[in-house]
């Protein structure tokens, strides 16, 4: 669909919504979006979940635990559904057991902002000049089993980025960076307790760990990409041969410097000046410097850095491992950011083929640009069959 957006739009597609000055807001935030129907189905909650194809986002390390040789996804996420039509985020997934213990697994994700229309004044008969603003990352990972009960994985990933309008001054080149993941993936056997048998696991996840992106290779004119842990444990209760109910809890924390006070001179006044200086002394801090910067640099102490975490809680129910229901809540603070979201999903599978769907409900005054959004992701397992121990 052809469209006028004036930049404010764009921008607010680019980056999340600011509430306040310390809001992070890193770039590439598309990184971020959960991109499957599974894990959107549980409020975004994938590290420590139970491996399917979907883990490259969210845990790597969990393919070295999955139980079909191969598999392939697909998946589509339509984007800002109540102003347009043709934004979205796909991905497509494929990994392969290599043996009984490791894996390897490879991704490609993008995120269209559609066909914009661009006009030099708000004369209607003038000529739009059209652009196509588009991000892409591809990743690789290996993910190895250390002993029966847990594995790690590495991941690397290139991050490409073509938002940047071409005009008299510039040209339109995109920029690019690369980042690495480090994770890590505990199931324990299937335990009897008295009345059902159960199962525990848990995971964590260091992404995006990489160089800041930049259009113009300028050090004061860059972004953080939005490196980020994640934490998380789950457990199953295996109530019979046909019923399973996997209850989880997941935990982030962007690894990204917290924005300061722009008050420099604490007179209570922000001048231009001061907002500047500000943003330069942001911009020059080194992206690995930031990773450690991210844990005790919010102004207001411990309490704000708590602020900063995000967390949410996920359940699915599984029958006969053919057909599921999933629901979840999302929480971010309203001071940095204010998403929080209910989520619903379902999943069936025949044969090889599955096919999972989710719904997300804002129960925030700030708008979710997922809202009222319908995700589908499709996949397919196929090859032998693995024990999981």
């Amino acid at each position: 669909m052809r469209k006028i957006i004036p930049l404010f739009i764009l921008l607010f597609i680019i980056t999340v919504a600011k509430a306040q000055d310390r809001v992070i807001n890193p770039g590439v935030p598309f990184l971020l979006v959960a991109a499957d129907a599974r894990a959107a189905g549980m409020a975004d909650i994938g590290v420590a979940t139970s491996a399917d194809a979907f883990s490259q986002q969210w845990n790597p390390a969990k393919y070295a635990f999955a139980t079909d040789a191969q598999g392939f996804s697909i998946s589509y996420t339509p984007y800002l559904t109540d102003l347009v039509n043709d934004i979205s985020l796909g991905q497509v997934t494929y990994y392969q057991k290599l043996n009984e213990k490791s894996a390897f697994a490879g991704s490609l994700r993008y995120f269209g902002l559609g066909e914009i229309e661009l006009r030099e004044t708000g004369d209607p008969n003038e000529t739009p000049r059209l652009v196509s603003p588009n991000e892409f990352a591809i990743d690789g990972s290996y993910s190895l089993k250390l002993s029966e009960k847990f594995s790690m994985a590495v991941a690397g990933r290139f991050i490409n980025s073509n938002l940047k309008v071409a005009s008299d001054n510039n040209d339109a080149s995109s920029a690019s960076t690369f980042a690495v993941d480090v994770a890590g993936f505990y199931q324990s056997e299937e335990l009897a307790y008295n009345e059902f048998n159960g199962r525990w696991r848990a995971g964590f996840n260091i992404q995006n760990l990489g160089p800041k992106i930049s259009y113009d290779n300028d050090d004061f004119n860059n972004n953080f990409i939005p490196a980020n842990l994640k934490i998380g444990t789950g457990f199953d209760f295996i109530l019979d041969d046909y019923n399973k109910v996997a209850v989880n809890v997941e935990f982030n924390k962007l690894l990204v410097p917290t924005p300061q006070d722009p008050d420099l001179n604490g007179d209570g006044t922000v001048t231009s000046e001061e907002r500047n200086q500000n943003n330069d002394n942001y911009r020059s801090i080194g992206w690995t410097s930031g990773v450690f910067k991210s844990f005790g640099d919010a102004p207001d102490g411990f309490g704000e850095e708590v602020k900063e975490v995000t967390y949410a809680v996920g359940a699915e129910y599984l029958y006969q491992d053919s057909f599921a229901m999933r629901l979840g809540y999302f929480h971010e603070s309203p001071l940095k950011g204010a998403r929080q979201f209910f989520s619903l999903g379902a999943g069936f599978k025949y044969n090889v083929v599955k096919v999972d769907v989710s719904y997300l409900f804002s129960a925030s005054k700030v708008k979710n640009p997922l809202e009222n959004t319908l995700r589908f992701s499709l996949t397919f397992n196929f090859g032998e069959k693995y024990d999981e121990y």
